[in-house]
């Protein structure tokens, strides 16, 4: 029959076409102000029917599973009342804690510093049922690094970064003009349209409000599976309990057996062509199902090792270099990057192919040039896939393509990572002043693909655009976005349409870029004493080396590490959990040259705590009075290393 109808009160700071919450009959709704409307009037609404319990794409009905309690959509609201800080103007952010909570709020176009505003949030959020007021604000919901936190955003509760000033308050300048110190972009995927198999999206770098995450995972009818309470509770655990907390997630998220299953049916000698060809076939709805593995031709029953077997091979082939995919890291012998000119490689290889048609690279039967995005579709759908089944993968990426698939703030900084010579360079611009017209440089650059330069333009008619002393920070601004996501943008497009396939983007939340590696690639093994006998000494620890006593302590010390702490230790001073296959004597440099493990010892007065330069895998370490305070340094150290701590 007709649904009834209902009549709300419009809250103040409210305008027309701007949403605001209500709660009818337990169910929460979104509101739009009609443009005529203006607070304090009512309207009358209409609510649509509750969402069904029919199963959904993202997760089947599972009537045996217990339903989690914090799982509900239909909160009721609590309304906070909060006075606008001096200095902030209407359409202007500012941050406060609201039950615990830190969170965004957007001053009201119709609103000045000294006035009240209201807003409301889940009670929830601040509140435990049933029980005293939650412990949110000991929770840590974001990570801080560089200035730059995650914070709720108070209108539409979603994840989003905001750089704070020394006040606590936020630094909006940082969202005006260029600053190579500041500034900062995440990168952010805009779903297109497209079918279940094939979605379409684009990437692009933004500035970090613009970066929003959904703090909450739905079915497609709605029903929350994930909410905001999960995620944060997650995020203030250790990494060992985030993994679980992710992988029973997980397992919450996968189909069920009698749900159906896939059977993924490969010939050995075609691994990757099979492979690709079965995995691209499947529904977004199929990855999320049980794989079982056969290999055509062996006997054998997939209990599992096939399943590894399979993830090892697999990963280990199209993450090879020699594929023309990925490349070796400049900076890192240890990690892999995308290959920029991955496509042009394929082109020559067809061009000269005595086939024409088609070549085989390895296991890979490649017949088109533009197939190579479609392959960097298969890996990442494989790299999801091996996340949401405990698998593991071969290849360790350069560190800033974890922080794009996190969504985390990359910086100016990022580029010492991937060309030192070249952020160097950049650097040195700006202190020269007027004197850098007569360098008569403009916004391009030049690249080299197979042996041929070609003119590549920053910016729309950036041939065209002289650099300036003036428009030197768009310039560096120009460089730092091609380097970071335009020099692949196609092929890094493509890797995250197929992850996002598989893993909802709100579950990496909890994890920094250094957890994401360890996650992916797993825990390194670990030759202490390989470790040990290709350790260098220099500062004040160059004389007695080993025998000094706070290197001694040092190594008793990470001797009793666990796995975890020890790979941790290596991604503070390397860059990466990654060990060189001949051990730590053929550790590199990012010039290229062996450059050892190196504990450089400086007096206490000069750095508090252990610091880092991956440049060339040396760790500062003061000189402590006693083993527990260097204990305690340097354990908070390397587990902070992604959330604020330096590295230079």
């Amino acid at each position: 029959g007709e649904r009834p109808a209902y009549m709300v009160k419009i809250p103040e700071g409210i305008r027309g076409g701007q949403q605001f919450p209500v709660t009818i009959q337990g169910q929460q709704l979104s509101v739009t102000c009609p443009n005529a409307a203006r607070p304090g009037m009512s309207v009358r609404i209409v609510p649509p029917p509750p969402p069904s319990d029919s199963p959904s794409l993202d997760r089947p009905r599972q009537p045996q599973r217990m339903a989690n309690p914090n799982n509900r959509s239909n909160d009721k609201m609590q309304m906070f009342e909060v006075i606008v800080p001096e200095g902030v103007y209407p359409g202007q952010p500012f941050a406060l804690l609201a039950g615990g909570v830190r969170v965004l709020v957007t001053c009201p176009k119709n609103a000045a510093a000294g006035q009240k505003i209201r807003f409301n949030l889940p009670i929830r959020l601040v509140n435990k049922p049933d029980g005293p007021k939650s412990k949110l604000a000991e929770i840590k919901l974001s990570y801080d690094k560089d200035g730059w936190t995650r914070t709720i955003r108070a209108n539409d509760m979603k994840f989003l970064w905001t750089r704070f000033d020394e006040n606590g308050g936020v630094d909006t300048a940082t969202s005006q003009r260029f600053d190579d110190t500041k500034s900062a972009y995440v990168l952010k995927l805009d779903f297109h349209d497209g079918h279940d198999k094939m979605r379409h999206g684009s990437v692009s770098l933004v500035t970090p409000e613009k970066g929003v995450v959904d703090s909450n995972i739905k079915s497609v009818t709605g029903q929350e599976l994930v909410s905001y309470q999960d995620i944060a509770n997650a995020q203030n655990k250790s990494y060992k309990d985030k993994i679980q907390w992710f992988q029973e997630t997980c397992g919450q998220l996968c189909a069920e057996w009698n749900e159906g299953h896939m059977r993924m049916n490969v010939r050995r000698e075609y691994l990757l062509s099979d492979s690709m060809e079965a995995v691209m076939s499947l529904s977004r709805k199929d990855l999320r199902k049980v794989w079982r593995f056969e290999f055509i031709g062996e006997a054998g029953i997939d209990a599992g090792g096939l399943a590894r077997e399979w993830f090892e091979l697999v990963t280990d082939e199209v993450f090879d270099p020699d594929m023309g995919l990925w490349q070796t890291s400049a900076t890192n012998q240890m990690c892999i990057q995308i290959n920029p000119a991955s496509g042009a490689f394929i082109s020559c290889l067809l061009r000269f192919s005595s086939q024409n048609s088609h070549v085989f690279i390895g296991s890979l039967d490649i017949s088109c040039p533009e197939d190579h995005l479609i392959y960097f579709r298969f890996i990442g759908r494989i790299m999801g896939k091996a996340m949401f089944d405990r698998q593991l993968v071969k290849g360790h990426l350069v560190q800033h393509l974890y922080k794009h698939i996190l969504g985390w703030p990359v910086m100016f900084s990022d580029l010492k990572d991937i060309d030192e010579e070249y952020y160097n360079s950049l650097k040195g611009l700006k202190d020269m002043g007027s004197d850098i017209e007569y360098l008569y440089a403009d916004f391009t650059t030049t690249e080299e693909t197979l042996g041929v330069k070609r003119t590549v333009e920053l910016v729309p008619g950036g041939a065209d655009i002289d650099v300036t002393e003036e428009n030197l920070p768009e310039y560096i601004e120009a460089n730092l976005k091609y380097r970071l996501l335009g020099r692949y943008e196609k092929q890094l497009n493509e890797l995250l349409l197929g992850f996002f396939d598989v893993i909802p983007e709100p579950l990496l939340t909890i994890f920094d870029f250094q957890e994401l590696e360890l996650l992916m690639c797993g825990l390194p093994e670990i030759d202490m004493d390989n470790w040990k006998e290709n350790t260098e000494y220099s500062g004040d620890y160059d004389r007695e080396g080993p025998n000094h006593k706070v290197c001694g302590w040092f190594w008793e010390i990470v001797s009793e590490y666990d796995q975890e702490l020890k790979a941790r230790l290596l991604q503070f001073v390397t860059g990466t959990s990654g060990v060189p296959a001949k051990g730590f004597s053929s550790l590199q440099g990012n010039d290229g040259n062996v450059r050892r493990f190196t504990i450089h010892g400086v007096a206490l007065e000069t750095c508090v705590y252990p610091r880092s330069h991956t440049c060339f895998n040396r760790i500062d370490l003061p000189i402590y009075d006693s083993k527990d305070e260097l204990e305690e340094k340097l354990k908070i150290a390397i587990t902070m290393a992604a959330t604020g701590f330096d590295i230079e």
